[in-house]
């Protein structure tokens, strides 16, 4: 027998439509007061935590497609946010860091970032709050089991 779940009631539906609404929301902030796109605040998050990175490693942790990656991290170096080095462990390639000038800004959206999640998250309690990362948690890591592929959740950097 097929199985007649309405879209409506398919949890990655709701998911991905509820991720959407968030990520839609946030990027209303990011672009009006700081002419962000979502992909290139996703790079300067993960730059703001974890530093110098190739764009490899920044498609990696964001899960983002690596032409996104490659127009955010673009939009970035030309709004002086961001520059690239040579990378002295592989010639080939370079790391991409924060300027002076995107560490100013990543440390004015960050409080503001914060603020939104209060904001969306305000009618949970802090318990449901811990309860719904674990279940978060929880599916990314039955992800790794469905494709064989680690998806290392503590690299995401998605603010």
């Amino acid at each position: 027998m097929i199985d007649t779940t309405p879209l409506a009631e398919f949890l990655p539906y709701i998911l991905s439509y509820t991720s959407n609404a968030v990520s839609g929301r946030i990027a209303v902030e990011y672009r009006t007061r700081f002419g962000l796109s979502i992909p290139e605040w996703r790079v300067m998050a993960v730059l703001g935590d974890f530093g110098p990175l190739t764009q490899r490693q920044l498609t990696r942790m964001t899960l983002m497609d690596k032409v996104a990656v490659n127009r955010a991290c673009k939009v970035l170096e030309d709004r002086d946010l961001a520059a690239r080095t040579p990378n002295a462990q592989d010639g080939r390639s370079h790391l991409l860091d924060l300027t002076e000038e995107g560490v100013k800004m990543h440390d004015e959206i960050m409080p503001l970032a914060v603020a939104m999640e209060e904001r969306i998250f305000g009618s949970f309690t802090s318990e449901e709050m811990k309860q719904f990362r674990e279940m978060l948690e929880r599916v990314r890591t039955g992800l790794d089991d469905l494709d064989g592929e680690e998806i290392d959740s503590r690299n995401y950097g998605i603010k």
